[in-house]
């Protein structure tokens, strides 16, 4: 089956909006989501919530970035902090390549996942702001569909 499924998250660039202090903040952009494919057919498609600093290539270990690129679905967590989670295979050696270059750590805990544990009940509204460490969160809902359908080896295309 993870052969034939493929999942596509997207995001159009976050923009900054200046609150009612003069502060600056992001927010997300209305159009983030994920594409779940089987074989060339939308299956489903999701609202997604992205790291707390979306725009941009992840560079490092802590910048808030979702990876960019194509990487796999390696491994599952049913004991998740977030609900369920699926772990992303980043890095990749490309990603590796980079980092070594600039003497810092790529990080590596990335995850497709749902809510905080105990926070299930917000749904969709935590889909206002980007809030993760650099994760694809969906809603418990979506996650459980998604860990239902999608096995380990699932290819993962991550793009801006």
């Amino acid at each position: 089956m993870g052969a034939e499924y493929r999942i596509l998250p997207w995001y159009a660039h976050a923009r900054a909006l200046r609150d009612s202090a003069g502060g600056s903040h992001h927010r997300k952009q209305s159009q983030a989501g994920a594409l779940l494919l089987h074989g060339e057919s939308i299956l489903r498609t999701y609202r997604i919530a992205l790291g707390r600093n979306p725009v941009g290539r992840k560079t490092e270990q802590g910048d808030g970035k979702t990876p960019e690129g194509r990487y796999s679905i390696d491994r599952r967590n049913p004991q998740s902090s977030c609900h369920l989670s699926l772990h992303i295979s980043y890095p990749n050696d490309s990603d590796r390549g980079q980092v070594r270059e600039r003497g810092v750590e790529p990080g590596g805990d990335v995850m497709i996942h749902g809510l905080r544990n105990g926070e299930g009940h917000i749904g969709r509204a935590h889909l206002e702001t980007d809030w993760t460490q650099g994760c694809v969160a969906v809603t418990d809902d979506e996650m459980e569909e998604i860990w239902g359908l999608v096995e380990d080896g699932t290819p993962i295309e991550i793009n801006p």
